[in-house]
């Protein structure tokens, strides 16, 4: 099972402890992601047989979990393949991406930013339907992802050229599973409120920003890439400018409990499952507390080595080392909450 981006929010070392949790209620048949992020999660539980309702704001992380979690091989393997040969021959052609992406700032080199140019126009004037656009954006998204030139967050990127931006881009078939025994997946993107007062489920995975970091800004190259929309940009980062809009309660500290709070209220599922970690803004006692108003509390808990870009030191814009981490390891608890007697 192989969902690839570089992601400072993948649940790759928690997803066993995830399966086991939702596993241990058996009854269950759908499960809400309402941060579904890069679908890691999502994918694998649709592998296990969950209906799966995926939820994320940022539309590069709708386009993943439509790709991961909506659609069905059965329905669009033949058709990506197709397309998937097709792009791969066609010629760089230079444009928005490549300029501010390769000559602007640095996160791919050039021919490959020529290559992403084309493909992604390619896409748009093919007219796919909206779970085959979303495939062949996630081909494209992944190939990028595998000659670019960062540590993994697109926050800054590296002074000398990593060795795997030289390589050619090429476009893969994602992994994409057949329809899963409980039902077709769905993907949504809407605000995490209006879609856990909107979608219920039988278990609710919940996995929020935890501190102040905005994933929209982690990844802006990837939400660019999908909505084509060509903004304005700032920085030497060239992230968008909704970037300095776009935020969420959940990356404030002053902001984060009430909207946690508010969140469990809202989930409409007997069982919750909450990701969260000890870097984050809600202390364990205290996240603890909130859920106990939902029901029984039972904390999971994991140590983890931290994201490569903490363990390489501070930098600053021009790539020089200012600053070294404070720690290389951290602690993710999952939190799973029933009723009483479940």
């Amino acid at each position: 099972m192989r969902v690839v981006i570089k992601y400072i929010g993948s649940k790759r070392v928690l997803l066993p402890m995830v399966l086991r949790a939702v596993g241990a209620f058996p009854e269950a048949r759908t499960v809400l992601d309402l941060f579904s992020g890069t679908s890691r999660v999502g994918h694998a539980l649709k592998a296990s047989g969950c209906r799966v309702l995926a939820n994320d704001h940022n539309a590069y992380a709708h386009a993943l979990a439509t790709c991961y979690v909506q659609a069905d091989r059965e329905d669009v393997l033949d058709e990506a393949a197709a397309l998937v040969r097709e792009f791969n021959r066609l010629p760089g052609a230079p444009g928005y991406f490549t300029e501010t992406f390769c000559v602007r700032s640095r996160f791919f080199q050039p021919k490959n930013g020529e290559r992403v140019d084309a493909v992604r126009d390619a896409i748009e004037r093919k007219g796919l339907g909206p779970e085959l656009k979303a495939v062949m954006l996630v081909s494209l998204m992944e190939a990028a992802d595998r000659v670019d030139s960062t540590t993994g967050l697109q926050m800054a990127y590296l002074k000398e050229w990593a060795p795997r931006s030289h390589n050619d881009l090429e476009l893969r078939v994602p992994k994409v599973l057949p329809r899963a025994r409980h039902g077709k997946g769905l993907a949504c993107r809407l605000d995490a409120f209006e879609a856990a007062e909107q979608l219920g489920a039988d278990v609710a995975y919940l996995d929020p920003p935890y501190n102040q970091h905005s994933y929209l800004s982690n990844y802006h190259v990837w939400e660019t890439l999908v909505l084509w929309d060509r903004p304005e940009v700032y920085g030497v980062a060239c992230k968008r400018v909704d970037c300095r809009t776009r935020k969420s309660a959940f990356n404030s500290r002053r902001t984060c409990a009430g909207a946690m709070e508010r969140l469990i209220g809202a989930v409409r599922a007997p069982v919750l499952v909450v990701s969260f970690s000890n870097e984050g803004f809600i202390p364990r006692e205290e996240m603890e507390a909130l859920l106990r108003r939902r029901g029984e509390v039972t904390v999971l808990e994991r140590d983890y080595k931290r994201y490569v870009g903490a363990q390489i030191g501070i930098h600053n814009p021009q790539g020089e080392r200012v600053g070294e981490v404070s720690h290389l390891r951290n602690k993710e608890y999952l939190y799973v909450v029933a009723p009483p007697g479940r």
